[in-house]
């Protein structure tokens, strides 16, 4: 196998699963493609040297991770300097949960502080160990199961509450 089809192979089974953690990590589809789109072009044009990592995908993520945040940075800094505070946000139809209560979860997971989603977008959709999430994110273990812990109580009180207001 060429490197090329073996990129191209770790590129294929891997792209969605990041786009989709990534995403839920910067509420931003958009930010979350293009910042793995750049991130397999940084392991392409390394190729040789990232596949020898012990997790590729790791670095990949990682690398994605902190660009989805560089762009949200920049992002923030232009529209402070627009002075335009406008809130763009694509309307998604609500979850029903197991109580029948509709939920918003982009509305939902945006009250989580953005290390709480992080850790629980990696935790939860991409199936990371906790190892793993503290690699990608760059963390201690320790930080990680606070992070997933604090983001578990936030979500079930907001679950409570939405419960509540439903009756």
């Amino acid at each position: 196998m060429t490197p090329d089809e073996e990129f191209e192979r770790f590129f294929t089974s891997n792209f969605d699963r990041l786009v989709r953690s990534v995403t839920v990590i910067t509420s931003d589809s958009g930010v979350a493609t293009d910042a793995v789109q750049e991130a397999f072009i940084k392991a392409y044009a390394r190729w040789s040297q990232v596949k020898k990592y012990d997790d590729p995908v790791l670095w990949v993520r990682r690398v994605a991770i902190n660009k989805s945040r560089d762009t949200r940075r920049s992002f923030l800094r232009r529209r402070a300097r627009e002075d335009r505070f406008e809130d763009a946000t694509v309307a998604k139809a609500p979850v029903v949960w197991e109580s029948g209560v509709e939920l918003d979860i982009d509305a939902v997971l945006k009250e989580l502080s953005p290390r709480q989603r992080s850790v629980a977008a990696l935790f939860y959709l991409e199936d990371l160990s906790m190892s793993e999430i503290a690699a990608s994110l760059d963390i201690s273990v320790g930080a990680v199961k606070f992070h997933l812990n604090k983001a578990r109580t936030s979500l079930r009180r907001l679950l409570e509450t939405s419960s509540e207001e439903a009756r």
